[in-house]
């Protein structure tokens, strides 16, 4: 996959620190901001690379509008800010396809946003996958189906 050369380069540190046998070296790794603009991208990268967001999710009609492949366990993920900077590395450790109303509160807690309850997810992500569907057409519905990811940090960006 192409990167930018910042995201490339805390790669290439990430794995230099690996023996040659680590399975990391051969894995599908992706480097992106995570959100629908430079604002989300900054406050979601924070919360990943401080530990309090340890889930996400996706809309699958955007995942199939775009062509993309989806995300699966053991995917490497180089969370990107606002402005592309990497801020830590994550590996995907599961992934579901479930419906908007029956994803549950311990995952909205893992998602970190907000006060953490599942009713502050659904509001806003009800939002977000309203702007979502204005890009790629379609409508949001209770029973959308989405892509629930979770994942853990496996290499953070220095702090020095």
């Amino acid at each position: 996959m192409s990167m930018n050369p910042a995201a490339q380069s805390y790669f290439d540190e990430f794995l230099a620190q690996l023996p040659i046998e680590s399975s990391y070296h051969s894995r599908r790794v992706l480097a992106e901001g995570w959100g629908d603009g430079p604002a989300m991208a900054d406050e979601l990268g924070a919360l990943i690379a401080a530990g309090t967001k340890t889930a996400t999710c996706s809309a699958l009609a955007e995942w199939e509008h775009d062509g993309d492949d989806l995300p699966e366990p053991g995917l490497l993920t180089v969370v990107l800010d606002g402005t592309d900077e990497p801020l830590c590395i994550v590996e995907t450790s599961e992934v579901n396809i479930q419906p908007f109303n029956q994803v549950e509160a311990d995952f909205a807690y893992d998602e970190g946003e907000g006060d953490r309850s599942l009713a502050y997810w659904r509001r806003v992500h009800r939002k977000f996958f309203e702007r979502i569907f204005e890009r790629i057409g379609g409508q949001f519905s209770e029973d959308m189906l989405l892509v629930c990811e979770r994942f853990r940090v496996i290499y953070p960006k220095d702090i020095a």
